[in-house]
């Protein structure tokens, strides 16, 4: 893989735009970097790809915040189902045709973008939480080791708390991950990991960081909501593009 030009340019270039998104509006990494990598080559070696930029990037926006404590103290039950049933996920990941598992990747990206540009935010109280969070967490779980993919519905669970801008964005990054632990964990386990994949997702580290860093100085000249509607449109679109390919 890793000896094909065009290969290593579509990871750095995914990676590099991907970065970009996240540095901008926050979030996104995860969701594009897998979509535009399932496309370009196959889910499992986009999946395997994912791991370390997604780790890294979201490990730094997890740390930082302030809102920890407060965060695992509220929503451990969500946490805690949304990490263990990535196994579950990946066990029907190793008998599923992995053709249907990417068309059903592309139907979530697709529900995403679209529920993002509706502005559909549902309001979880307390005392729905207590049995929404580990339901969300189980289903988020699930269809992380079966797609790769974190945020439907864990990304509208978290929204739909009310959080604060700062601790809801902290959330996130625990959340994603917690899941990029536990797919690597499962993907491992599944022998899906090679050397080749794991030295290709390195390579991908460093453009993730500098799409970045590129992408938080554009936030400070751009409007993040019209940045935002380009995105979740992008976003259905490519989400229809992954149905129609893996049909």
């Amino acid at each position: 893989m890793l000896d094909n030009p065009a290969v290593v340019a579509t990871i750095v270039g995914t990676f590099l735009l991907a970065g970009g998104v996240k540095g901008v509006i926050g979030l996104g990494l995860p969701t594009i970097g897998l979509a535009i990598l399932t496309v370009a080559l196959d889910l499992v070696s986009a999946m395997a790809l994912l791991l370390i930029p997604s780790l890294v990037t979201n490990f730094w926006q997890g740390a930082v915040g302030g809102h920890a404590a407060m965060l695992f103290r509220r929503l451990w039950p969500f946490m805690l189902t949304a990490t263990a049933t990535v196994f579950v996920g990946g066990r029907a990941f190793a008998s599923l045709d992995h053709a249907w598992l990417a068309t059903l990747l592309g139907v979530l990206v697709m529900a995403y973008g679209a529920v993002s540009l509706a502005g559909w935010r549902p309001r979880v109280t307390l005392a729905q939480d207590r049995w929404i969070g580990p339901t969300a967490g189980v289903v988020n779980g699930v269809l992380t080791g079966m797609t790769g993919s974190f945020v439907v519905p864990g990304v509208i669970y978290l929204n739909a708390l009310g959080l604060p801008r700062d601790a809801l964005v902290q959330g996130m990054g625990i959340l994603f991950t917690l899941a990029t632990l536990a797919l690597a964990a499962s993907l491992g386990g599944g022998g899906y990991l090679t050397a080749e994949l794991g030295l290709g997702s390195l390579l991908g580290l460093a453009p993730a960081l500098a799409g970045m860093w590129v992408g938080q100085r554009i936030r400070r000249r751009l409007s993040a909501d019209a940045f935002r509607r380009v995105f979740f449109a992008a976003l259905l679109a490519l989400g229809l593009y992954i149905v129609i390919g893996a049909a």
